[in-house]
């Protein structure tokens, strides 16, 4: 079992005030991480943004976030191949959001098969996803 080096937990603010919660975002796709961590950062989030499944694997092992959002075809590893090594490997769960153009249903199911806690299609709101964000947080909609 690997275990992050901590676990997703709301950190505090100086003030004792909880921290914002920290999404990471795996796209190989610079404007799609852009657009999403901008809306994300508006709904009070901190976000990390990486371009492939690699990295994103390497900040869950080392930093794990409150939540990732992850594309499904990125270089390095999958977003799919990802999120099987979390549920696999991980003793904490993670919540994460499946981001892909694959639209077809046997697409949607195998994420969902995974362990994905949610699935939005590009081209997608914007909106939305911070909504389905919030949903696999548990946050209430602003």
């Amino acid at each position: 079992m690997i275990r992050p080096a901590r676990p997703p937990t709301p950190e505090r603010s100086p003030g004792g005030h909880p921290a914002r919660p920290r999404v990471l975002v795996a796209d190989d796709d610079v404007d799609i991480r852009d657009l999403v961590q901008f809306k994300l950062q508006q709904a009070g989030y901190d976000v990390v943004c990486v371009g492939d499944g690699l990295e994103a694997w390497d900040v869950f092992v080392s930093d794990p976030p409150a939540a990732m959002v992850l594309d499904v075809m990125m270089p390095g590893l999958s977003g799919i191949d990802v999120l099987l090594k979390i549920r696999e490997h991980s003793t904490v769960h993670m919540p994460v959001l499946m981001l892909s153009a694959r639209a077809r249903d046997v697409d949607v199911d195998a994420g969902f098969a995974v362990g994905a806690d949610d699935y939005v299609v590009k081209p997608f709101s914007p909106r939305e996803l911070v909504h389905r964000v919030n949903g696999i947080l548990g946050r209430p909609r602003r």
